[in-house]
């Protein structure tokens, strides 16, 4: 019975340990799995155009650094405020007079004779001061005027920032564009190497068994061959611009990065076409900044100008002083002596040297630099605004004439196949066609590329990208 009672006990923890084996494996394989899953993905990226940019506006160190430039700003603004609030400070200062100073003076005012000269020791080996000094600024025109420049300045980085933000978009779509482009061009030339290959075996069976000459081979064959070093020259701008892309939104260029966005999806559509008299400036961030750079020169003129104003700043101090023979000067049995007193000082600039005026003409030059830049922004927005619409409305009719064509070309190619294949074409035919295909298609994409950016260029002038 015992034996029968051990053995059961014996079984049920054997299945207890296997459960609980079972449970670790199981653990140990999903937390291996989680690992691995992670190691594959946390350096894979699909990303549509929209994500890449927000991607870039997140790692572009552009931007970062922008960012924190505006932070600094913030900075500056705070220390400036701290620059008007009560200042305090506390010292203590401890000397040891390994020789006491000697003071001389005439003996005769003490009953001496006449024309000597005594010499007294006077004072204590130890002397401590400890003490408070505490300031505040009553009036300063620099301080007023300064504190509501500070604050401009932080205007002025913000706008930094968006223009940075911009550009950066700007340019990781173009970026972006270009690698679906180059892509579609390597799936186009890989389909069009696919059915000269095949043609050019056709050509060599109909060579060997005597129905066409060598040169219709050799033909189709130079045809064959100027596609494959079409196709390489892709394959290299592909990976160019894969990595431009990946260098222009701040991600790591051994990342695998694959784009989700089609370019039959993108629309190159015109639209309403502003007109540069009727344009809103303030929609464009660099009439902003010179818009802020602008009352910055009329704030420092107003600083100039108010620099003959007094400045003026209260001040106050508690200290005292110990005198002992021995080096403890904390002994509370023996006195420290106080001093304690306020006061204010007033400063009223009187003459500079003609410092003054020379500050103010130069104040006054910045300015008018200052809005002689507004009106220069003004008319290189006028004029990147006509660009990008005579650029955009060209683009535009290119690309449709690039699809009409390409449309043709196929139709030619496929005519002079048939012919071709029915023995009533020439070789030499089929070989134009196809040549002419090849060159209608690198334009058609080229056309799709310099539209697309045009688009981008019109609304980068429109102000319609943040």
């Amino acid at each position: 019975m015992k034996i029968n009672q051990f053995e059961d006990l014996k079984n049920r923890t054997n299945k207890i340990v296997i459960k609980r084996m079972k449970k670790i494996i199981i653990g140990i394989g999903l937390g291996i799995a989680v690992v691995n899953c992670f190691g594959q993905t946390k350096n894979n990226f699909s990303f549509s155009v929209k994500q890449a940019v927000e991607f870039a506006m997140q790692n572009q160190n552009d931007i970062k650094n922008a960012a924190i430039t505006e932070e600094l700003a913030r900075k500056r603004v705070s220390e400036t405020i701290g620059t008007g609030l009560p200042q305090i400070n506390s010292s203590f200062d401890v000397k040891d007079f390994i020789e006491i100073p000697t003071q001389v003076f005439p003996a005769e005012a003490f009953g001496g004779p006449p024309g000597v000269l005594a010499a007294v020791k006077f004072g204590l080996q130890y002397q401590a001061t400890a003490g408070f000094d505490a300031s505040q600024l009553l009036f300063s025109s620099d301080y007023i005027i300064g504190l509501k420049g500070s604050k401009v300045y932080v205007s002025l980085s913000t706008k930094n920032v968006q223009r940075t933000k911009i550009e950066t978009a700007a340019t990781v779509s173009k970026a972006y564009y270009m690698v679906l482009v180059s892509t579609e061009r390597l799936k186009l030339m890989d389909a069009n190497i696919a059915r000269v290959k095949k043609t050019m075996d056709d050509t060599k069976a109909l060579m060997d068994n005597g129905f066409v000459e060598k040169i219709d081979f050799d033909r189709i064959t130079v045809t064959y061959n100027n596609l494959i070093v079409e196709q390489e020259k892709i394959n290299r701008l592909l990976k160019v611009g894969t990595y431009l892309l990946k260098y222009q939104m701040g991600m790591d260029v051994n990342a695998d990065l694959s784009l989700t966005d089609k370019l039959d999806d993108v629309k190159v559509d015109i639209g309403v076409l502003a007109q540069p008299d009727k344009f809103d400036y303030s929609k464009r961030i660099e009439y902003g900044i010179m818009e802020t750079q602008f009352k910055l020169a009329k704030i420092d003129l107003k600083r100039q100008n108010l620099a003959f104003l007094p400045f003026a700043y209260a001040y106050g101090n508690l200290s005292g002083n110990a005198f002992r023979n021995d080096f403890n000067v904390f002994d509370t049995y023996r006195p420290w002596y106080p001093t304690a007193l306020i006061g204010a000082t007033i400063k009223m600039p009187i003459f500079s040297g003609f410092q003054h005026g020379v500050k103010v003409q130069e104040a006054k030059l910045n300015v008018q630099q200052a809005e002689n830049n507004m009106d220069f922004i003004k008319k290189s927005i006028d004029l990147d605004l006509a660009s990008s619409i005579a650029n955009l409305t060209n683009a535009a009719s290119s690309l449709e004439n690039q699809k009409k064509n390409i449309k043709l070309a196929e139709d030619v190619v496929n005519v002079a196949k048939k012919k071709y294949d029915q023995g009533i074409g020439s070789n030499l035919e089929l070989v134009t066609a196809e040549t002419a295909l090849q060159e209608t298609q690198t334009n058609y994409y080229n056309a799709l590329y310099d539209a697309i950016i045009a688009k981008i260029d019109f609304d980068k002038a429109n102000g319609n990208l943040k």
